[in-house]
């Protein structure tokens, strides 16, 4: 049996993946983007803004299932953020925004941490029923 090496000229790229909180969602149809986060010395921070990885009946089930969770406080409390960054989410930026209770866990894809703590290309991949929430903690 021959065994096949990689091409060392080809580059992969590798994702990471961990669960995160859902403390909230800019609206569309009927949802743009999620907005989460994860839980550190019991406070929720926000991570980023989670648009990648919908289809429109994915995004139908998603806001279903966040029904009757809006609230009218942000829970993240390091929002709003005053640096302007691509993946920052500034106080005009949050006007925008539909809070929830933080109670929903989804599982999010991304190639990388920023510096300033958001994640960098960011998807959706589902919904996690086993976690609670409050137990979601960044992944080092």
């Amino acid at each position: 049996m021959a065994i096949r090496r990689l091409d060392p000229g080809i580059k992969y790229k590798i994702n990471s993946s961990q669960e995160f909180v859902i403390g909230g969602y800019t609206p569309g149809n009927p949802l743009d983007a999620l907005i989460v986060g994860y839980y550190e010395s019991g406070k929720l921070y926000y991570a980023a803004k989670v648009r990648n990885g919908f289809v429109r009946h994915l995004r139908r089930e998603v806001s279903e299932r966040l029904k009757g969770l809006e609230t009218a406080d942000c829970p993240f409390a390091n929002l709003p953020e005053k640096k302007r960054t691509q993946w920052a989410l500034t106080k005009e930026e949050m006007k925008n925004c539909r809070w929830l209770r933080p109670q929903v866990v989804a599982q999010v894809e991304f190639t990388e941490w920023t510096p300033d703590g958001h994640l960098r290309a960011a998807s959706f991949v589902g919904l996690r029923d086993d976690k609670k929430a409050i137990e979601i903690v960044r992944e080092t």
